[in-house]
């Protein structure tokens, strides 16, 4: 069987763009699953994102279920913390915020997320996380801690993707927040899909289909709307 990791290489390398959607789970109620579903089945999207910074991991099971019924499209856990895994999910973002330097995100997290990974059979997709600078302090920097990069120092940013990239990291995700004010500079994206050689993912303050479509043309290999969709989920209509 083809793993999820090996169809995002694939699409990357066949120049098929990818769009996710991010669902916050606190944000959502099992009854409201059927008519989510219905709309994220008439969108152009390929894959979901189920997370949240501050989710405290009840109830993930079931919901996660519960769009199962309505939607096959892959469910990757994209996790605040190690309580937000759940092996009814097809795999999971093993995120480490690479933007920051605060241990707890770095390692310590990820070290605790071990003994509930070694029960599931999720895929574990290790996956270098970079906060950038989006005008606005975003729920990402006031759980974690941590100051987002320098929208403006993109070399520093390549840089930072680039170390993500050696030390083994599968998908590099850069990430202006949630709500952000200001999405991820295209000139961003461009330099450091030039600089790696893995899958980018971009998402945060992507507000429109246009915008979409120049974080595509910048590059990206996958696009993550969050906020957009949750505000309007007939964004795609």
């Amino acid at each position: 069987m083809t793993s999820i990791y090996q169809e995002i290489v694939f699409a990357k390398k066949s120049k098929r763009k990818l769009l996710v959607i991010l669902l916050d789970p606190e944000k959502i109620l099992v009854s409201d699953v059927a008519l989510l579903c219905s709309k994220i089945k008439n969108a152009p999207v390929t894959h979901i994102f189920l997370g949240g910074s501050t989710f405290n991991g009840n109830y993930l099971d079931e919901l996660i279920v519960e769009i199962k019924k309505y939607c096959t499209l892959p469910i990757l856990l994209f996790p605040g913390d190690h309580k937000q895994i759940s092996n009814e999910a097809d795999g999971i973002l093993f995120l480490s915020l690479l933007s920051g330097r605060n241990p707890d995100y770095l390692i310590e997290h990820q070290i605790n997320a071990v003994p509930l990974l070694k029960k599931t059979d999720l895929e574990i997709i290790p996956t270098a996380y970079l906060l950038i600078e989006s005008g606005t302090i975003t729920a990402v920097e006031r759980v974690s801690l941590t100051k987002p990069l320098d929208r403006n120092n993109i070399d520093y940013v390549c840089q930072t993707a680039k170390a993500g990239e050696f030390m083994g990291n599968k998908l590099v995700y850069l990430e202006a927040g949630s709500g952000a004010k200001n999405a991820i500079p295209l000139e961003m994206i461009k330099k450091v899909v030039d600089e790696i050689q893995i899958p980018l993912i971009v998402g945060g303050g992507i507000s429109t289909q246009e915008a979409i479509e120049k974080v595509f043309e910048a590059g990206a290999d996958m696009v993550v709307i969050g906020t957009a969709f949750e505000n309007d989920n007939t964004f795609f209509n």
